[in-house]
Formats: structure tokens, sequence, C-alpha cells
């Protein structure tokens, strides 16, 4: 019992030495006539002499296993804007009456408090933080703590362009920027919500106003957004940013299956296949990212590995819930109530006992999790089947990341951004996730396809029998063991002929069932990723890549469809792109036919096909 007292006793003479006002640091008085030094630089020196005399870590905020906890994450409200499916339920969640959340004095006062005992990084979260009225003013009240050096904040981005001028000048100097997708379709499907665009001004903001690097929070999910990896880490080619790919974790209400989850290891591998020159970068200590960079870019990409390998042994955060609890663990269901010994009247050496008993109680590992873990079945590597998400391979016309590289070159930012012309799906084309590039122009919407005539590579080897039938003429699915594995890219089309009725009320989207265009672009990808339980002498084929583009046609009131799918393997993947078409054309008629019965499916045919060993075929 001796120790903590006598560690009070240091604390107090360091404290009143160091950390009061009068820091310790050597003072030179204004001589007459000479300006009074500005309080920014005077902070600045005391900030500068804190570094150079540390004071010893706070025996409150250390372990059983000697972990020093010098980061604390303060949730400054439960309320959020948007309703991400891996994080709330769609209705939302049970609010916390405002008189039991905690004031902003309580949180400044708290916060005081373990800056004193050493905290020097304080993250503030949410909810969504940036939709408390006085976020820059909590920001402005903490910079004014000696010995915190690093303030941040984990936003969504809807109102980050907005505020983030006042937050940079009230001393914000960290951003976690969180978007799971760079397609706007999959945005709103994501978060329920719209906003894309403003998430990308707020990171264009971001890097406008010179952080760097800018750190973009990635939830990997399979069978929703994996096949965007290769694309999120193009864009750290010529912008600061650190891309942070997350497995996924479970939290309440999120409905989590480990088949969802994307580990670190298999993420890495799908990007050292692009990249092999990929480099590791030193792991700083007690970060949580382990961190790369391709030889030439600006920024960066990380992993968050809390599922596949923990980083417990290493953690230094503690977590301040917006009603006041003090959690040791992300994981863990143990929460010690500040508000309330707050609100008693406590102390502040009876709050730090308080703190320090909780961290005391702290596990070597979230446990319960790795328990829940290994009951669980290893992950599927290859894209699921049953995916109840089943938005899978979703893109955009245009590559995003050379759209990013066009617009900001040598990170020229420009000062002001149109997003609406600029990102893709934005503005008045958002419904449109395929147009042509030139299609803001274009009054009509959307442009009708070009149809340059197209022409075989070579001949294609016919065979002079079915290959899915034996010997005996009993129906036989062919063995491909024994081929090769190459790239197989095919591309197929159709045409659905809507009569103007229809065509105007999609064109405008005003149908009653809703959006047929997106609708049918789901179904499309959907149906490609199950072909091989449709058609039964398919092989299951582990597609990489999916796109589907849907066109108008205004003058034959049709909608123009076109499936592109590729994958690695032994065999083709003409009947996927096949499927997909044919299912898009098939959901627009179901779509459209309270409308009109006079709608006509037509032109379903392959384009073109890439890979195979009978050579590549293209229609002419």
């Amino acid at each position: 019992m001796a120790s903590p007292v006598v560690s009070r006793m240091v604390r107090r003479v360091l404290r009143s030495s160091i950390r009061s006002c009068n820091s310790g640091a050597p003072v030179t008085q204004p001589r007459p006539g000479d300006p009074s030094q500005s309080a920014a630089e005077e902070l600045s020196r005391r900030r500068q002499f804190l570094r150079e005399h540390p004071v010893p870590f706070s025996a409150f905020l250390t372990d059983s296993f000697g972990r020093q906890h010098s980061y604390l994450r303060i949730s400054l409200t439960e309320k959020c804007n948007l309703r991400c499916q891996y994080c709330m339920p769609e209705e939302g969640v049970p609010l916390t009456p405002k008189v039991d959340l905690l004031t902003t004095e309580e949180i400044l006062m708290l916060a005081r408090l373990f800056v004193k005992e050493g905290v020097d990084k304080i993250r503030l979260t949410g909810g969504e933080p940036l939709i408390r009225p006085d976020v820059v003013d909590i920001v402005a009240q903490l910079h004014r703590l000696e010995g915190l050096r690093t303030i941040g904040v984990t936003t969504n981005g809807i109102n980050l362009a907005r505020l983030l001028p006042q937050l940079q000048k009230a001393g914000l100097n960290a951003i976690n920027i969180s978007l799971d997708t760079l397609v706007p379709a999959k945005f709103e499907f994501i978060v329920r919500r719209k906003g894309f665009h403003k998430v990308m001004e707020g990171i264009h903001k971001a890097i406008e106003l010179g952080y760097s690097p800018v750190k973009v929070n990635c939830v990997v999910m399979r069978g929703l957004n994996e096949d965007e990896l290769l694309d999120f880490v193009a864009l750290t080619e010529g912008l600061p940013l650190d891309v942070r790919f997350i497995e996924y974790m479970p939290f309440d209400g999120n409905k989590w299956n480990f088949k969802k989850m994307v580990s670190y290891k298999e993420m890495l591998d799908t990007l050292r296949q692009r990249w092999p020159e990929l480099e590791k970068l030193p792991e700083e200590e007690s970060s949580t990212a382990k961190s790369f960079k391709i030889p030439g870019f600006r920024g960066h990409v990380s992993f968050i590995t809390s599922m596949s390998e923990h980083f417990c042994g290493s953690c230094n955060r503690l977590r301040i819930t917006a009603d006041g609890n003090l959690k040791v663990c992300l994981f863990g269901n143990a929460e010690v109530s500040l508000r309330d010994h707050l609100r008693a009247g406590a102390s502040e050496e009876e709050l730090l006992s308080i703190i320090g008993a909780a961290v005391g109680r702290k596990k070597r590992q979230h446990a319960e999790l790795f328990l829940m873990l290994q009951d669980s079945p290893p992950a599927i590597p290859s894209i699921s089947s049953k995916d109840s998400l089943g938005v899978q391979g979703l893109r955009h016309r245009v590559s995003f990341s050379n759209q990013v590289a066009t617009l900001w070159a040598g990170c020229r930012v420009p000062q002001t951004l149109p997003l609406a012309q600029h990102w893709p799906g934005s503005g008045s084309l958002q419904r449109h996730y395929c147009s042509h590039p030139d299609s803001d122009s274009n009054p009509k919407c959307l442009s009708p396809v070009s149809r340059a005539p197209a022409s075989r590579s070579g001949p294609l080897p016919t065979s002079d029998q079915l290959t899915h039938v034996d010997t005996e003429g009993r129906a036989a699915m062919v063995d491909v063991g024994g081929k090769p594995n190459t790239e197989r890219v095919a591309v197929a089309s159709a045409v659905v002929l809507l009569g103007p009725v229809a065509f105007k009320l999609v064109q405008e989207n005003q149908l009653k069932k809703g959006d047929a265009l997106v609708v049918a672009q789901l179904a499309g990808i959907q149906a490609a990723k199950v072909t091989s339980q449709l058609i039964p002498l398919c092989h299951h084929v582990a597609l990489s890549h999916v796109q589907l583009q849907l066109e108008l046609d205004s003058t034959r009131h049709a909608v123009v469809i076109q499936a592109s799918c590729r994958a690695q393997g032994p065999t083709g993947v003409e009947m996927e792109a096949l499927t997909s078409a044919a299912v898009a054309a098939l959901t627009l008629y179901d779509m459209c036919k309270a409308v009109s019965r006079d709608i006509v499916l037509e032109e379903i045919k392959l384009i073109s096909k890439t890979g195979g060993q009978r050579g590549d075929f293209h229609r002419t």
C-alpha cells in the first residue's frame, strides 16, 4: 500500500513544479518596450519543455501487465446521422436521456485529470462527434491542456468540410474519416443514407488544409466491399492518405457473422498480387496498425488486425462513453461510471483511485472474443454465394482512382471542387452509376451505347461434340482439373425495350417499386455470383470482379445492359456474364410490368471472352 502513496506524493511534487501554470521552464521577462509574447508562443514553449522533461508515468494509468495508457478516446454523443449496417440497426438504438450524458464541463474535467496523469493523446468519437453543437469549443478547451500533444477526431465525414477550418484553428491535428466504399450506390446501401459526395468533400478539405496523412478507415466485409481493396490502395499513389483496412468486428446490433470477415493476411495477399513491391513500414510503439507502402506512392496503407492478430499486448487505450462510463477494453463488458462519482462530489484523488482500480483489472487480452472465434468456422476465401448483402462487385464505370489522380495530379488541390461534376455518381447523375464520361453534358441522362464493330482476334476452334455430354449421351460436368489457371474475362449484353411510358418513368425514377436501374444492377451482380447454382453443369467460379452497366437509349426507349466478369482460374466466365445480363433484364421487366406488358427482352449475347485455351473471341 505504500507504493501508491509514495507515487502520489512524487506526482504532486513533480506536478507542482512542471505541470502547473508555472511550469518550471526558463522564463524571460519582456524588457520595456518589447512586445509581449503571444499566448500561442507561450503554449508552444511550455509544451516543448514538457517534451524535454517528462514526468514519471502515472501508476493509476499503468495496468498489472505494465501497459501505460496514454491514449484516451472520449465519446461526445451517442447520436449518429448514418445507420451503417455493421454498426447499428436500421431503426437506431435507444438513446440515453440527455440528463445522464456528460456535460461539456464534465468532459473537460475528466480530460484534464487524465492529461495530468500522462495522457498525451485524446481522440473524440461518437456516435458522430461532429454533430455535437459545441465540438469546436471542446477542441479549443482541450488544446489548452499542457502535456496534450494530439487531439484527433474519428468522423463519418458528413459534416467535416463545413467544420474543419474551425476545428483546425481550435487545435485539431489528427483526422480519421470512415469510408467503406468508393461506389455511391454501395455507400447508400451500407449507411442507409445519402452523403457520399459530402464525405469526399471532407477528404478533399482535409488535404487542402494540410493534414498529412489523412486517415481513411475502411471496414472490409466479404461479399460487400473486398473487391474494392485495389481501388482504395490506388488512391495513395498521388494523395497523402493512410488507407486503413479494418477487419470486420462484432458489435451489438450488427448481426456479426464470422464468414463476413476478411483477414489481414488475405487482404495483404490480394495487394501483393497487384503490387509485389509492397514494403512493410516500421511499427510505432503501441500502434494498432500494420503499415505498408508502395515505393513511389505518396500515401500508404495499414491493416487493423483486431480479429486475426490482436494487439492487446501493447494496448495503451482507454475509453470514456458519452454517459461517462470508463471502458478499459473495447471488447470488454466491464464499465465504471465516472459520471456518478463526479456528480457525487468525488475528489480528484478519489477519482484517480477509481480509475486506477479499473485499469488494474484490465485483462491481458479480450479473451471472450477469442473464445468465440475458436468456436467459429474458418473464413471462406472465395465470394460467398449466399451473401445477404449481395452487392459484391458494384463499381463505377470510370476508375475512381484515375479520376482522383486527374483531379489532384501532383496534389495541386483546387480551391473549390465541383463534386457534382467530378465525383462518380454524384449530383444529378447519382442514379446512373455507369454513365459515359461525357454524360454530364448530355441532357438525356445517359448516352446511348456506342456500337463500334468488333472483331475476332483469331479463328475460334470448334468441337465436333458437345463437351457436357459423355460417350453414352448422358449429361456430364467437364473436368477442368488439368487446365492452366489464366485470367478469364467475358462480356455479355442484353437489351430491354420498355416502350415510351415505362422508359420515361425509369428515366425520371418515378416507378412505385423504386429505382429500377439500381435494383437491376444489384440483381445482375448477385446473379453472376450464383451462376453455378442456376446452371447445373457450370463450375463454381470465384469471381474477382463483376461490373454491370445500364444505359438509357432514348431513341429505342430501351435500357442497354452490359455485364463484365473476371476471374483467375481454369474455366471461362462467359456463363456468369450472360447470366448477369439476363437476370438484370428480367429484373427490369419485373420492375416495370405493372406499367406495361409490352416489354421485350432481346439481344442477350456474348460480346467477348478472353483467356481460354481455344483463343479469344470478339463478336463482329
